[in-house]
């Protein structure tokens, strides 16, 4: 494809392959697995990837929703992605993702680390509990997830990791200040990996979506009221997932998608912090305007 034509010269210009890590994928189709992927942005990812005849493997706890997902992508572009039932947070997670794929033939290639939790309303009022989920999903499943399956991906010298985080990583969030937080870590922790694997062959973004209509922010009852719903431009999970798939296909380390949102992040970088949380904390504090439908990833 073009994307790959353009970007590989430079991804691939200090690649090693162990030849040992390549003789144990032959025969193997390379899969892309994608967690959270039974709706939302991670269920548009994986049928982005499928549309491009690529093999997808869906991840997710539920597995009544993990199977309509899986039969959505098939009508959307003619394949069964193949359906693991797995909680990210658990340390044997990893292993689980690659031997359900091994089981079908296939070997994991790209990883989209898109499972997440959020929480709103004035911290001091949430449960601990609460709280120390977003961080374990958030913050930790990513990280152990990255950990584990990189080593392979740098020995074969080809491979990836997509990580999902938001534009609000980019600024701190009152009112949604662990979620935000733990946005803010992915963002940094994709683009410094993304400095130390580069050349060798394995492409690691980090996409920041704006406001997406999805159902992700109907369990947070306290921001169904937040101004930001009605002030913010809403993307669809397929407009993120284009851009997510053209931006990891050329290499990009921080994928904004949309003009209005690359933006919007260009302002994150130079607006002084005395301004920036006061209007954060304006555009998110809960409110008192009409529910509106929609979600935030």
């Amino acid at each position: 494809m073009l994307f790959h034509f353009l970007a590989d010269p430079w991804i691939n210009r200090s690649r090693h392959v162990d030849p040992a890590a390549l003789a144990s994928v032959d025969g193997l189709v390379p899969a892309v697995a994608v967690t959270g992927g039974s709706s939302g942005i991670g269920l548009a990812i994986a049928a982005r990837f499928a549309k491009a005849r690529q093999r997808v493997a869906l991840v997710a706890r539920n597995e009544e929703r993990l199977a309509a997902a899986a039969e959505a992508v098939r009508q959307r572009t003619g394949q069964l992605p193949i359906v693991i039932v797995c909680d990210v947070t658990d340390a044997s997670a990893a292993k689980a993702i690659e031997e359900r794929l091994r089981g079908e033939g296939c070997y994991l290639d790209i990883l989209v680390n898109n499972a997440g939790a959020g929480s709103g309303g004035a911290f001091v009022n949430r449960d601990g509990a609460e709280s120390q989920a977003v961080i374990d999903i958030n913050i930790a499943a990513l990280t152990r997830l990255t950990r584990l399956v990189l080593p392979d991906m740098l020995a074969r010298g080809r491979g990836g990791i997509i990580n999902v985080a938001s534009l609000g990583g980019l600024l701190p969030g009152p009112y949604q200040n662990v979620y935000y937080a733990s946005k803010a870590y992915v963002i940094s922790f994709t683009r410094a990996l993304a400095f130390e694997v580069s050349g060798q062959g394995v492409r690691v973004s980090c996409v920041a979506p704006g406001p997406v209509r999805t159902s992700f922010h109907d369990a947070m009852d306290s921001q169904r009221r937040a101004l930001y719903r009605y002030l913010l431009v809403w993307s669809s999970p397929e407009r993120v997932a284009a851009s997510v798939y053209r931006g990891y296909q050329l290499g990009h380390p921080l994928i904004v998608p949309g003009l209005i949102n690359w933006l919007l992040s260009k302002a994150a970088g130079v607006l002084p912090y005395f301004l920036a949380v006061p209007l954060m904390g304006m555009l998110l504090h809960p409110g008192t305007h009409h529910d509106r439908d929609g979600g935030t990833k």
